[in-house]
């Protein structure tokens, strides 16, 4: 790794009305090697991304290319200088090729400026060849690729500018385990060819898996860095957060009450099969299983967004009859979606919009809704979720993903429900994040709220869960108390590997 950094952020200060996103930070990127950018939802990490990439330009600091000052006044500056960035959901084309998604806005040109199309195609099946997708044919169009052949068109685009840094943000959000795989094969040759890299990420197992050296964020401000293999993951925690995790999940509620949700018999005709199944109230129960067991599917058609084929719930001694979403409102049943962008919150609304307008008839009067009880509403759960924004008329699509979730979370608790149902809720968020929804979990148990938990993480299934059910192709598989629980045992019910006793 050479002494000089390819790239260098020194004092990096950035101001927006209201809010200060960055304070003084400072970055160093060497050829040859990943530096891993660590940080809670909204502490700097993406404004960090755009002022690299010449989206934002920074009020105060300086920013060095092989120890020349630069300065980016477009993002064309910044590619130009060599950097490029691979985004979470980045936007692609589906009716344009591959090719034509890799060169789009500076593809190679003949004679009389014409766009070179043999050329194009060429350089594109060398670009994805060299990240090992030879296989991909430059000439198919993109709506024919699956989810992760898009994602390494994303990269091959990225890569057409010959760029000497690489910023990968959130790579393996939406790829399969054999995917993260290939993904961390392609980093390896990419340092190989001497690319300086800054990889961003939530999951500390790829973290540790590739990353050289690590950088923390908190609150906008420098909070540590060194070199990954003279840190431990608790030491980071503390760093990202400004406090000792101890144990990362809140203790049990404590005694639980009575019954209070009954589902029997439960079916669908292709996505689940006789499920049943009880909640009591101050109970967290959660659901595990594979990926396809129809555990959100299940959800949501307790939630009235699918209609059962067959089957009954009952709620506090009443037997429902739940046929759209306004129903299950209606009746105190919510469901906060895995999807919280296409699902679960008008992104282009205020943050007290969206928490308020399930609530509407708690903060209108005579037919006209007041603004002032819409924020007052918000205020309280937003603070109890510690949601980070500049203010409460911040739009959605301006926060982070973790907070773009308790915005969700707040608003349908909200509604005072008797049953919250709980699809995937800490998914994409950061461990600090994390924390803040388990302790309102917690809290909501031990007011009283019954609460439904679907999650893939086993941590989180085994720490937040007072029962877990696992699923298996759409049916019941086995139920565990608490105190039986363990990762083996949940593996190997949602694997179908399960002793009869256990299952029974």
């Amino acid at each position: 790794m050479s002494d000089v950094p390819v790239l260098a952020l020194e004092g990096i200060t950035k101001l927006f009305p209201g809010v200060r996103a960055l304070s003084g930070v400072s970055l160093e990127l060497h050829a040859g090697s990943v530096t891993a950018l660590v940080g809670e939802n909204g502490a700097g990490k993406s404004t960090i991304v755009k002022v690299l990439t010449g989206i934002h330009r920074p009020d105060e600091g300086e920013i060095r290319i092989d120890g020349k000052p630069v300065r980016f006044t477009s993002p064309q500056d910044a590619a130009a200088a060599g950097i490029t960035a691979i985004h979470q959901e980045t936007v692609l084309f589906d009716d344009l090729s591959v090719a034509e998604n890799v060169w789009i806005g500076h593809a190679p040109r003949g004679r009389f400026g014409l766009v070179d199309r043999a050329r194009m195609e060429r350089d594109a099946g060398e670009i994805l060849a060299r990240i090992g997708a030879a296989s991909l044919d430059p000439r198919a169009r993109l709506r024919d690729l699956g989810i992760a052949s898009k994602h390494l068109v994303a990269i091959a685009r990225a890569l057409s500018i010959e760029a000497r840094v690489v910023v990968m943000d959130e790579p393996t959000a939406a790829l399969s385990r054999k995917e993260i795989e290939e993904l961390y094969e392609l980093v390896e040759r990419l340092k190989a060819e001497g690319r300086a890299i800054l990889f961003i990420s939530h999951k500390f197992d790829e973290i540790f898996r590739i990353a050289d050296r690590y950088v923390v964020f908190r609150d906008g401000e420098p909070a540590g860095q060194g070199r990954i293999d003279e840190v431990e993951e608790a030491a980071l925690v503390e760093m990202m957060v400004g406090r000792a995790m101890g144990d990362i999940f809140p203790p049990p509620s404590g005694e639980l009450g009575d019954e209070i949700l009954a589902v029997r018999g439960f079916s669908h005709p292709t996505e689940f099969d006789d499920m049943s199944f009880t909640l009591r109230r101050g109970e967290i129960l959660g659901f595990y299983g594979l990926v396809g067991a129809g555990r959100s599917e299940l959800m949501q058609s307790l939630f009235g967004i699918t209609r059962p084929s067959a089957g009954s719930v009952t709620l506090e001694g009443r037997e429902l009859a739940i046929r759209s979403p306004a129903d299950a409102i209606a009746e105190g049943i919510v469901y906060v979606p895995e999807d919280r962008g296409g699902q679960g919150a008008i992104v282009g609304l205020p943050i007290f919009r969206n928490v308020a307008l399930p609530s509407m008839p708690r903060t209108a009067r005579r037919g006209f809704v007041r603004m002032s009880e819409e924020l007052a509403l918000a205020r309280e759960y937003t603070e109890r979720l510690e949601l980070r924004a500049a203010a409460l008329d911040q739009h959605v699509a301006q926060l982070s993903g973790g907070n773009q979730q308790k915005v969700v979370i707040a608003k349908w608790l909200a509604t005072r429900p008797a049953v919250v149902v709980l699809d995937e809720p800490t998914k994409g968020i950061d461990i600090g994040s994390k924390a803040a929804v388990h302790a309102f979990m917690r809290e909501l148990a031990g007011s009283g709220l019954a609460v439904i938990m679907v999650s893939s993480e086993i941590p989180e299934v085994l720490g937040m869960s007072d029962r877990v059910i696992v699923m298996r192709e759409g049916r019941h598989a086995a139920t565990f108390d608490r105190a039986d629980a363990t990762p083996a045992a949940l593996v190997r019910a949602a694997a179908g590997i399960v002793d009869r006793e256990v299952a029974a």
